[in-house]
């Protein structure tokens, strides 16, 4: 059966041909009886399906995956399979958006590749301890025998085990010990998370020296950039139209086609905003509204402000989102949740919290040890509601029945952003979604709006830096914390404390769009995006924000409109300059969104929202003008489709 006939048999989603032969695996039998075709048969099927083979297949093709890892192979890595095969490349970077599958990739990569002979063992390398131990259960239950437990002091593996699962870290402590390993037969590296391989200079050396003479590489990474300029080992790059040096992927399968595809879900974002309040470190008290426009550290001082668990806002948002799981659980009972701190500390407060919300103790996970490893996989298997991590929980680790995050950290790279929405992304069945709760902060507006983006790692720095992808300024911040922490201790500055932080609904963010307008915690308004069915399509995710939308504007007819602040707030008596420079803001802020989704210049939709509305251009204008622009564009870009 061709793949462009799979799709037209009845029942084919059911009983899908195979294409790919196990036969030469473990004596792995097709279980309904048939035969599985060759790998030629494969190729050619492949081919006639054309380039994208999510065109003409089932995200779910064909029967067989690697024996143990996945009941069906998905049509993306039938495709990359194929890819690989036509030419056997030494080196392949496969990027895959995270819960896409990438293990059940490799590891049927590397059974081929066993079968085949053209390698005799594995060596896997992973950013964490909880890693190893992962990839060596998955490659355990398709009958390759992998050591998570070797150390460098080991020297070689038993023979008993068929290769080693090992940290980035500890080549770059000894990389002549793998490199011995690897020159000691056919060895096939696969580099999991490989931009981790820049992370340290010695890591990236160490990797270089110890596989260099690996018969065959393969690099696998759910997020193929770095916030640095530090270049990825065994990646290629070339200039691209602005000459700057980027990575190519040999295959890549983003987050948004493998939305369309029903192998991730759907992310609803739910913003909250709040007014927050807090002593400075030179005793001035100071307070802000979270996600106003303002400066870097005030943004950055009512940031920590609201994620202190001694104020009102982390109890309130804890709370929302145990009702956001609640909900979910009517469709999902199994769903659980994971919040991830910045540090222990606020961990255990957090967890604390929890516990006084749901009265269930959550699990704690505050360091990559074994002990860490196995709450980890507790979780994963249970049905309990909430996991509270530092985080380690951020990359790689699987916990597929997560469901409902709360993004409670003050790091907002795109990497580490990216990496913890991952974990959420995951998919078992068609219509699960997923929600994460996390401050309305413009930077992490900015990231939750662009999730659909693909990045690729770039070695040069774009003479326009400001684009989300380099943070210039934190290594500045760092080495400003650090000469912070040695004056305090000389001038014995007081510390920064947070005073008071109330917690307000802002918005919802879907698809690129935004939902809602704002309300107190608890009202009708935020209860109207909590509620909303855990099993949805996509489309019937965008449908309903827009009934919500609909059903809110109704309400709000013949009142005074929510700012999504406290009442305090909204009644606070404030200078029009300010009124009107926060109104200039949110328009310049929509405005880029628009930007990006229609491919339009700034100015051209300034003069084309100036010719709907009427009124001067921006700096002459009213706030009435200016607030009757932003809701033009608030209608557009929740109307995208």
């Amino acid at each position: 059966m061709s793949a462009a006939e799979y799709t037209d048999q009845p029942g084919a989603g059911d009983q899908p041909a195979a294409l790919w032969d196990d036969s030469a695996a473990a004596g792995a039998a097709d279980p309904d009886g048939t035969a599985a075709a060759t790998h030629d048969d494969a190729v050619a099927a492949a081919e006639a399906a054309g380039n994208s083979a999510v065109q003409h297949l089932s995200p779910a093709f064909p029967d067989r995956a690697a024996w143990g890892t996945a009941s069906k192979l998905r049509a993306w890595q039938v495709e990359a399979l194929t890819k690989y095969f036509e030419t056997e490349p030494r080196d392949f970077l496969a990027a895959a958006t995270p819960g896409a599958g990438k293990t059940t990739f490799a590891l049927r990569l590397a059974t081929e590749l066993l079968a085949r002979g053209t390698v005799d063992r594995i060596v896997v390398v992973a950013p964490t301890e909880h890693l190893k131990r992962q990839w060596a259960d998955s490659a355990d239950r398709v009958g390759i025998r992998i050591d998570p437990m070797f150390k460098n002091g080991d020297g070689m593996f038993g023979r008993h085990y068929q290769g080693v699962a090992i940290t980035y870290a500890q080549v770059g402590m000894n990389p002549e010990v793998h490199q011995k390993i690897t020159a000691g037969g056919k060895t096939l590296v696969i580099l999991d998370e490989v931009h981790h391989g820049g992370d340290a200079l010695t890591w990236g050396d160490g990797i270089r020296e110890a596989f260099s003479g690996a018969t065959r590489r393969l690099s696998l990474s759910g997020t193929p950039f770095r916030s640095d300029t530090a270049p990825i080992p065994f990646v290629q790059y070339a200039p691209d139209e602005q000459g700057i040096r980027t990575s190519i992927s040999d295959y890549n399968y983003g987050y948004g086609r493998a939305l369309k595809d029903g192998v991730v879900r759907p992310v609803l974002f739910m913003a909250y905003a709040g007014q927050m309040r807090w002593k400075t470190r030179m005793g001035d008290e100071m307070s802000a509204s979270l996600g106003e426009q303002v400066t870097k550290d005030i943004t950055a001082q009512a940031w920590r402000t609201a994620l202190s668990p001694e104020g009102e806002w982390m109890p309130a948002v804890l709370s929302a989102a145990d009702k956001r799981l609640t909900e979910v659980r009517r469709g999902v009972p199994d769903a659980g949740g994971l919040v991830i701190a910045t540090d222990t500390t606020t961990a255990r407060a957090y967890a604390r919290i929890l516990q006084r919300i749901t009265g269930e103790r959550p699990t704690v996970v505050l360091s990559d040890e074994a002990a860490a490893s196995s709450r980890i996989q507790a979780f994963s298997e249970d049905t309990s509601r909430w996991m509270v991590a530092v985080r380690m929980v951020s990359e790689g680790v699987d916990v597929p029945r997560l469901c409902v995050g709360v993004y409670a950290t003050s790091a907002s790279t795109p990497l580490f952003f990216a990496q913890v929405i991952g974990r959420f992304v995951r998919a078992r069945r068609r219509g699960e979604t997923a929600s994460v709760f996390l401050p309305s902060v413009p930077g992490l507006m900015a990231l939750a709006a662009s999730l659909e983006l693909e990045r690729d790692h770039a070695l040069d720095r774009p003479k326009d830096a400001d684009d989300g992808m380099y943070n210039p300024e934190d290594a500045m911040v760092a080495e400003a914390n650090k000469e912070d922490r040695a004056s305090e201790s000389l001038l014995e500055v007081q510390p920064f404390e947070a005073l008071d932080s109330q917690a307000s609904f802002d918005r919802v963010l879907y698809d690129g769009g935004e939902f809602g307008s704002g309300g107190e915690v608890g009202s009708l308004e935020e209860l109207d995006f909590i509620g909303i069915p855990g099993l949805l399509e996509p489309d019937q995710v965008r449908d309903l924000l827009r009934a919500r939308q609909a059903s809110q504007a109704k309400r709000a007819k013949g009142r005074t409109p929510k700012t999504g602040l406290p009442k305090s707030a909204e009644q606070e008596n404030r200078p029009l300059y300010q009124t009107i420079k926060e109104q200039r803001s949110e328009l310049h802020r929509l405005v880029s969104i628009w930007s990006r989704h229609s491919n339009e210049p700034h100015g051209a939709i300034h003069a084309e929202l100036r010719r709907i509305s009427g009124g001067p251009a921006v700096a002459q204008a009213s706030t009435e003008q200016i607030q009757k622009r932003i809701d033009i564009l608030r209608s557009r870009i929740g109307g995208r489709r």
